[in-house]
């Protein structure tokens, strides 16, 4: 039986405006999975409404109590991980043993920014005996949070619980594929945890009509985005219009580099799992792998062989799952067909998996190409798939100029022995992010955004708070 997502305002389920539903589909199955509500302007209208009619009590409550209530959000996520887990699973074709980490990261995000809500503190200024200045930190107002389909449990947690801790209200859209987690969360802490209906509203729809709504609304006065870097950059001309501030995560081709002194027994394993994760639909996935000439093929011989015991497909012990979108599956392959033209080596993968357990699952092998130059499309356009390029380079200064002859600024990673040359390396990268002798490491502590065309603007950690709040400066003449 198919399920059907409505908008969530004002605390209630609310069916769109238009009366039309979009289609989401099952990854794994490639069969229809929910109705989606087809969000339009007035929809975004009522959501904007609620938001901003719920802002000044929110606002006006003391920290601690927004504090308490974020805490008590985690609470129940991970009351109901199973139930948010096969919503998640269901929708992205996420693997059964992933899904539940992404509801637990969710549930973490809410009870980092529950704990920091007294954080806020002002500054205060000498301007000499006859005046007395300080700075408070306050909320924007009605915020849009607008996700993208690859971790929708994981990324709205990580934009909605910083906005609602800095005292605003939230107008959030996830993707129109993957809507059903955003919608139970926003239902869970309303309905179970006593936050004030309006203060975190849901509403559905596709980009264009439904996300640009929200960006052009006149009362969102800040708007956090992850998604393309085609997406963000339509977004930043309308906000540009409006001159309103924005966090924007877009795509990446990290970069991770093995040098010769690296422990190779960590980094093989730790540069898989580096594109692997997620079935590479990570935008900070290491897809670039840049390594010594020295140690290349023992590198690429052991990649192959652990690609070799990667298990794809729905069944429960499988480590890579499905793509989660049929458009993105045909992308993916077509990135196959460039890779044959530019003269890559897939030294496994870089075929359509043939494999009756699929059925019409949207499933694609784990694929490392060798013979690879920095300036192939397939080496500065990410692909977003389970897909690695590897690069050989001479020696320390053409491994930081391969890594920085990027559009993009994600992240990065480097594997060695030295600790000069971790902190030395580290510094010269041009990424938000740096990892050492392990790929993604870090937490909802660790602040997280990009250089370059990977946006601007951080998430996560305290510096995310800074960036849902304004400063004000008040100076009095004693």
């Amino acid at each position: 039986m198919t399920l059907q997502w409505n908008h969530f305002i004002a605390g209630a389920d609310v069916p769109p405006a238009s009366g039309t539903y979009l289609n989401s589909f099952e990854p794994s199955t490639g069969k229809p999975f929910a109705d989606v509500a087809n969000g339009t302007e007035p929809d975004v209208q009522a959501a904007v409404d609620a938001a901003q009619g719920a802002l000044a009590e929110w606002r006006a409550r003391r920290p601690i109590e927004r504090g308490r209530i974020l805490l008590d959000i985690a609470r129940k996520i991970r009351e109901q991980s199973d139930a948010l887990s096969k919503i998640e699973a269901s929708e992205t074709g996420k693997p059964p043993w992933q899904a539940p980490f992404e509801i637990e990261i969710g549930a973490q995000y809410f009870e980092f920014y529950g704990g920091l809500c007294n954080l806020f503190g002002g500054e205060k200024i000498d301007l000499g005996a006859g005046y007395h200045s300080y700075t408070v930190r306050e909320p924007f107002g009605v915020v849009g949070v607008i996700t993208p389909w690859n971790a929708p449990m994981n990324q709205a947690a990580r934009g909605i619980a910083p906005a609602l801790a800095a005292g605003n209200t939230v107008v959030s859209k996830p993707s129109e594929f993957t809507s059903g987690t955003t919608v139970a969360l926003a239902k869970l802490a309303v309905e179970e945890c006593g936050l004030p209906a309006g203060v975190f509203n849901v509403v559905l729809g596709e980009g264009p009509e439904c996300g640009s709504a929200i960006v052009s609304h006149p009362e969102v006065r800040k708007v956090a985005f992850t998604g393309s870097v085609r997406a963000g950059k339509e977004i930043g001309q309308i906000a540009a219009e409006r001159l309103i501030p924005l966090t924007l995560e877009l795509g990446g081709k990290s970069p991770n580099i093995i040098f010769e002194d690296a422990d190779l027994g960590a980094a093989i394993p730790g540069a898989l799992r580096a594109f692997i994760t997620n079935a590479g639909q990570i935008c900070s996935a290491g897809t670039r792998l840049l390594v010594h000439k020295s140690i290349h093929d023992e590198v690429v011989s052991g990649l192959v062989e652990g690609a070799k015991q990667i298990k794809v497909g729905p069944a429960p012990d499988s480590m890579v799952g499905a793509i989660t979108t049929r458009a993105q599956f045909e992308r993916v392959q077509t990135y196959f067909d460039l890779a044959k033209q530019e003269g890559a080596k897939a030294e496994i993968g870089g075929e359509v998996i043939q494999n009756a357990d699929y059925g019409d699952g949207w499933y694609l092998p784990v694929t490392v190409y060798s013979g690879v130059r920095n300036d192939m499309r397939i080496a500065q356009e990410e692909i977003f798939g389970p897909a690695v390029v590897v690069i050989p380079f001479e020696d320390e200064a053409e491994a930081i100029a391969i890594a920085n002859d990027t559009a993009y600024g994600l992240a990065a990673g480097l594997w060695t022995q030295n600790l000069s040359r971790a902190h030395r390396v580290a510094a010269a990268i041009e990424a938000g992010q740096v990892f050492v002798n392990e790929y993604q490491a870090g937490g909802v502590e660790t602040p997280f955004g990009g250089y370059k065309n990977s946006g601007y603007g951080r998430e996560k950690g305290i510096e995310a708070l800074h960036h849902y709040t304004q400063l004000k400066c008040i100076t009095m003449k004693l």
